[in-house]
């Protein structure tokens, strides 16, 4: 019989016995541990366990009750020095009552310390004597709730340097943060003091603070702090009351209103912290009165421009970090205005100001007090203003000297537009302004800046970097398709009529309009591609006697044609020197030279007019334009008369800087009919009719 050889187990075979052998094992072990675990003595363990948990309450009990608790004020002291980073101690006695509903806490002579780094200012705050009572459970989820609090002679001094670290920050080094205090239902404080020095806004103030409480509900009693101090050396006051506190509740608003007073700003709000007391999430509804928007920089912390008098309502949120006003309406000066704004603390702990601003009827004057220069005195205008106006008056200026301060434009940032569909001006023929506003780490720019003619448009840009220890201007702005008699209109009957084109390009340094403009350079440009002027004031430019004063007598409207006019200056550490000045018309070639001073804002021209014909009586002498902006003098030096140059030679050393002026204003200019007639020596026939 033949016997075959047992097959060889395959792999999967062997890995199916594996496991099932692993498995027994694993039963097994398990089994026995179970055996073992049930021989063990449970009941003693059991005993044992619960008599050492008994003793532990026990121990824990007798503690509570007859502990020495002022022998306990120096480990509670370390404790509390440890977890807050500032001496902590209490001096007097400490008692403790943990069995009631809600335990009872009294301390006498608690003193707590500054920062490390204020260590040399004394102490953040004194209590004399402190009663709380707080609520058991919330302690277990890490919230504290007070029952009741009364606070008898409390002193709190609270500082911020100019880097605007305050003491009251949780760690040393980081910058204040607004209070967040827990719920307190019933709240009682007697005698108690606030002294505050901000040297970031140069404020101080001293007040006292009381609490009356009554469960009358027809007197139910109220929170009030008085004060009074200074800011920028001006007298500051302010009066803060608020709901009484016995029936305080986080998921409720609590109601306050505040009157404050600083110089001649003057604040009323009435608001409500939305849960308190976490002074991160209020809201208020407020009415601004003032001498001027820059004033409130100490108490809201907002580089704003220089205003006339203003009175303005709006409602003011804070949520956290950021600051908001979504409706303001109002007046300043003699224009309203609306808008509204957001203001965000930024991680690196400055303002970033967002907002969007309008007015429906601008008072040009107004606006040029954002420049520093004061509105007319027959206009709503501060004491201050006004006494800057008799100043600059007095002293024939008519640039301003306001100093800008530096400090407030390199600590916010900004983003603003500002709208004015209708403009207001005695001096200009304005329309409408519209500008973009941005602010970016000391660097303003105006960008971009547009001013509406009756008759035409000014745009450009402007800025003033303020990053270096002297601010640095910048002006770049064009004039296009206006109009000379619109422009002149304001002095009566205009002599000029045509169009008008021009460009400005400043840049100087100061920190004020006049510092600026004594050391500008640049160039200033005017053109006047075709128009027309008096016939009388073209002759009398040449000196013909009898033709310019017997028009000028005769009354005589009648016009010449202007080919072509331009005067540009260019501006060296702030005298504008004469390029060319030329205004050729059909009879008389009229020439210009001489400087105008942004230092010392005078005019020393004169202008020579060369007759193209003819005249019976000519007296080629120069007219001058001389004396200051303000009052300029205009006289003929018919004792300098010259002899009468060739218009041919004239026009030849006058056209190249002209080829040069045209493109600077206007890339079109230099391809306009009547100027390239001049730039090509030859005749414009006169405009018919």
């Amino acid at each position: 019989m033949d016997t075959q050889p047992p097959s060889t187990p395959t792999r999967s075979q062997a890995l199916k016995a594996w496991a099932h052998r692993q498995s027994l094992r694993i039963q097994t072990g398990a089994h026995t541990a179970w055996s073992r675990t049930r021989a063990l003595p449970w009941k003693p363990i059991g005993l044992w366990a619960g008599g050492a948990v008994g003793v532990l309450l026990t121990t824990l009990v007798l503690f509570l009750t007859f502990a020495d608790w002022n022998a306990l004020r120096g480990p509670i002291s370390r404790m509390a020095s440890a977890a807050s980073g500032r001496e902590i101690s209490i001096r007097g006695d400490l008692d403790v009552d943990p069995w009631r509903l809600n335990p009872l806490v009294r301390v006498q002579g608690l003193h707590i310390g500054n920062p490390t780094r204020y260590r040399d200012r004394g102490e953040f705050a004194v209590v004399n004597s402190a009663e709380a009572t707080v609520r058991w459970l919330p302690l277990f989820v890490g919230r504290l709730d007070f029952v009741r609090l009364d606070l008898n002679g409390t002193d709190i001094s609270l500082y911020r340097n100019e880097e605007g670290i305050s003491n009251w920050a949780p760690n040393p080094g980081v910058r204040g943060k607004p209070f967040n205090l827990p719920a307190i239902r019933f709240f009682s404080l007697n005698g108690g003091q606030l002294r505050y020095e901000d040297d970031k806004r140069r404020m101080v103030l001293e007040a006292n603070f009381t609490t009356r409480e009554s469960r009358d509900a027809r007197d139910p009693g109220e929170f009030a702090l008085t004060g009074e101090g200074s800011i920028n050396n001006r007298p500051f006051n302010v009066e803060l009351t608020g709901a009484p506190l016995l029936n305080v509740r986080r998921d409720r608003p609590y109601a306050f209103q505040a009157d404050v007073t600083a110089g001649s700003t003057h604040i009323i709000a009435n608001g409500a912290i939305t849960r308190p007391f976490n002074f991160g999430q209020w809201h208020a509804d407020v009415r601004a009165t003032g001498q001027d928007l820059a004033d409130l920089y100490p108490l809201i912390g907002l580089a704003l421009p220089n205003t006339p008098p203003y009175n303005l309502t709006g409602r003011v949120e804070r949520y956290g970090r950021t600051y908001a006003m979504p409706q303001i309406a109002g007046r300043v000066g003699d224009s309203d205005l609306s808008g509204n704004f957001t203001a965000t603390r930024q991680p690196t702990d400055r303002l970033m100001l967002e907002g969007a601003f309008a007015s429906n009827s601008l008072d040009f004057d107004d606006l040029l007090t954002v420049l520093g220069a004061p509105p007319s005195t027959q206009e709503s205008a501060s004491p201050e203003q006004r006494e800057m106006a008799a100043r600059l008056a007095a002293q024939g200026r008519v640039l301003p000297d306001a100093q800008l301060d530096i400090s407030r434009v390199r600590n916010m940032d900004a983003r603003v537009s500002y709208r004015a569909a209708h403009v207001r001006s005695e001096r200009f023929p304005l329309r409408g302004l519209s500008v973009d506003i941005n602010l970016d780490n000391g660097l303003l720019r105006l960008d971009p800046m547009t001013l509406d003619l009756r008759q035409g448009r000014v745009s450009g840009w402007a800025a003033i970097n303020a990053r270096d220890e002297t601010p640095r201007a910048e002006l770049d702005v064009r004039l296009s398709n206006a109009r000379m008699e619109s422009v002149l209109a304001l002095s009566g009957e205009p002599p000029l009529t045509g169009r008008l084109m021009g460009r400005v390009r400043l840049s100087g340094s100061g920190a004020s309009v006049r510092d600026v403009a004594a050391n500008a350079n640049g160039v200033l440009s005017i053109v006047t591609p075709d128009g027309e002027i008096r016939e009388a004031l073209a002759e009398l430019t040449g000196i013909n006697v009898t033709r310019g004063l017997g028009l000028l007598l005769t009354r005589d409207d009648s016009t010449t044609p202007i080919r072509c006019g331009v005067a540009t200056f260019d501006v060296r550490n702030g005298i504008a020197h004469s390029r060319s000045i030329l205004f050729d018309t059909k009879d008389v070639l009229i020439r210009g030279s001489g400087t105008i001073s942004l230092r010392d804002e005078t005019f020393d021209l004169s202008i020579q007019g060369e007759p193209k014909e003819f005249r019976l009586i000519s007296v080629n002498a120069p007219i001058s334009v001389g004396g200051r902006w303000r009052s300029p003098r205009i006289g003929v030096e018919a004792e300098d008369a010259i002899g009468q140059g060739g218009i041919a030679a004239a026009l030849g050393s006058l056209l190249n800087p002209i080829a040069a002026v045209l493109p600077f204003v206007d890339a079109g200019l230099a391809e306009d009919a009547n100027c390239a007639s001049l730039l090509a020596g030859r005749e414009q026939p006169a405009p018919e009719g």
